[in-house]
């Protein structure tokens, strides 16, 4: 008798792999050409579309641990890549934003970065990219509504 693979049908657990494994061939390309880490790129990713940011702010968008994004942080400073500002709106927290140069890395990543996109969905209808993105905006906000306590409640009889 076949016993079934319960993890690997698992969506939380399939979804986190895939999304691993997307970002590391997308690393791989980021190491390879401009010697950026996954953590590095991401914040690069957020100060380039959006501006300057707090580290709390890039904790939060980049959903990073908030060690990581402050390595980050501080590697893309000694690289000259961003910079760091006093926040006139909160005079406890800093500031990041790109600098010229990091700006100008940015703007040579992004096409890259939309052809590995291209390249990996070619084989993709555009009705079925865009229900991908669709879906995946909807997984996104029910994380952000799900609360675990009703899930120890639900699926557990605790409570």
């Amino acid at each position: 008798m076949k016993q079934s693979n319960r993890l690997a049908e698992f969506l939380p657990y399939r979804l986190s792999v895939t999304s691993n494994a997307v970002s590391q061939r997308i690393a791989q390309e980021y190491r390879n050409r401009w010697g950026l880490s996954v953590p590095e790129w991401r914040v690069m990713a957020v100060l380039g579309d959006s501006g300057p940011h707090t580290q709390r702010e890039l904790t939060s968008m980049t959903i990073m641990d908030k060690v990581a994004v402050n390595r980050a942080c501080k590697v893309l400073e000694d690289r000259g890549l961003a910079v760091r500002r006093p926040n006139a709106q909160d005079g406890r927290s800093h500031l990041l934003e790109l600098t010229p140069a990091g700006k100008a890395m940015h703007e040579q990543i992004m096409p890259l970065a939309l052809e590995m996109e291209r390249r990996l969905f070619a084989r993709f209808t555009d009705e079925e990219v865009e229900a991908f993105r669709s879906l995946l905006g909807r997984v996104r906000s029910e994380v952000d509504d799900l609360d675990a306590d009703d899930i120890d409640s639900a699926n557990f009889g605790i409570g």
